[in-house]
């Protein structure tokens, strides 16, 4: 099968070098347990990719393929399976300790695939597993807000134009009562959020505080920090009510987390992969998750959060994704789509 990634003689090189990531010829792999074998339709790219890239080196000999995001079709199944059959048409996030899904062929555990919304094309459900577990989770599990629930209160979301911003600010607009109130730099970005739902948008590049006073809204119960968490964090904790809620999904430079204390604000993590990486007793609340954003899409209470649409999956078109995405100036999410020569 066709794959597209880098060995450790490419490690490090800046993505506009050639050699950042190239196309490789792997064997087809074969489910066992309660894998699937899926045929990769669609991808997307998100900025765990370029972080993977930059920051792991390959053992020698190997091939280090990436990508976490997929819609495709099941073409066979571990014999331990229960919920998917060959010829399904599912989407994932998958693991972040497994092989990624810029191949032709990936092995996938079933208990965090979804069968893929049937009111999109593969494209447009590439762009949202990802980024739609990512922000389902950090609302409704980690800062552990109700669905239906929020009326006269306020979450912030610092990056809502990006990946996880663009449908977590759907979700907060549509299944609670919260008022949204979403970041945004750019007048581009800030249009795309207010398109989404959101209530009110404000300039991350000014004092986020004194944004929110403009607003009339002193302080808010909750924030998802999604980006820069440790430039905004002296901010976040002037924004945020005493006892409010702070949930971050980045990777940010150490702070003094004493500075939460006199308020006693609470400050929680979200990492999409937890539940894969450990195969926690609750794994399979993915699959539920994904089934449930699915229907919400065939509903059209949410849409897809697609941006840009690179063409096939490619060395290439890959490269010139994580251009973007390293940018920082990505707005919702970048997707490819078949391979050159079919699959």
């Amino acid at each position: 099968m066709k794959a597209i990634g880098y060995t450790a003689t490419q490690f490090g090189l800046p993505i506009d070098d050639a050699g950042a990531l190239t196309e490789f010829t792997l064997p087809d792999p074969v489910p066992r347990g309660r894998d699937l074998l899926v045929e990769v339709r669609a991808v997307s790219v998100n900025p765990v990719d370029t972080k993977v890239r930059r920051g792991t080196r390959p053992e020698a000999g190997e091939t280090k393929v990436l990508g976490w995001d997929a819609v495709g079709i099941v073409r066979a199944a571990g014999p331990e399976t229960s919920v998917f059959k060959p010829g399904d048409r599912v989407w994932y996030a998958g693991s972040i300790t497994r092989p990624g899904t810029n191949s032709q062929l990936h092995l996938v555990d079933e208990r965090i695939v979804g069968h893929a919304p049937a009111s999109l094309d593969d494209a447009a459900a590439a762009a949202l597993p990802l980024t739609g577990l990512t922000a389902w989770e950090l609302l409704f599990d980690r800062l552990r807000i109700e669905r239906g629930a929020g009326a006269g209160q306020s979450i912030l979301v610092v990056g809502a134009g990006g990946g996880v911003g663009s449908i977590l600010v759907q979700l907060a607009r549509q299944l609670t009562q919260l008022t949204v109130i979403g970041t945004a730099s750019r007048p581009q970005t800030a249009d795309w959020v207010r398109d989404l739902g959101a209530h009110h948008v404000i300039d991350h590049g000014r004092p986020l505080s004194a944004e929110l006073s403009r607003l009339g809204i002193p302080q808010v119960d909750y924030v998802a920090s999604l980006t820069q968490t440790d430039r905004h964090i002296a901010e976040i904790v002037e924004s945020l009510r005493p006892q409010g809620r702070l949930g971050l999904i980045d990777d940010p430079a150490p702070f003094d987390v004493r500075m939460l204390k006199r308020k006693a604000l609470s400050l929680h993590w979200e990492l999409m992969f937890t539940r894969a990486i450990y195969e926690t007793p609750d794994m399979i609340a993915q699959h539920l998750i994904l089934e449930e954003l699915a229907a919400l899409l065939d509903k059209g209470t949410l849409r897809s959060t697609l941006s840009e649409h690179y063409g096939t999956i490619s060395a290439a078109n890959l490269r010139r994704a994580h251009t973007l995405i390293e940018s920082g100036t990505a707005r919702g999410k970048i997707v490819l789509e078949g391979w050159e020569g079919g699959a």
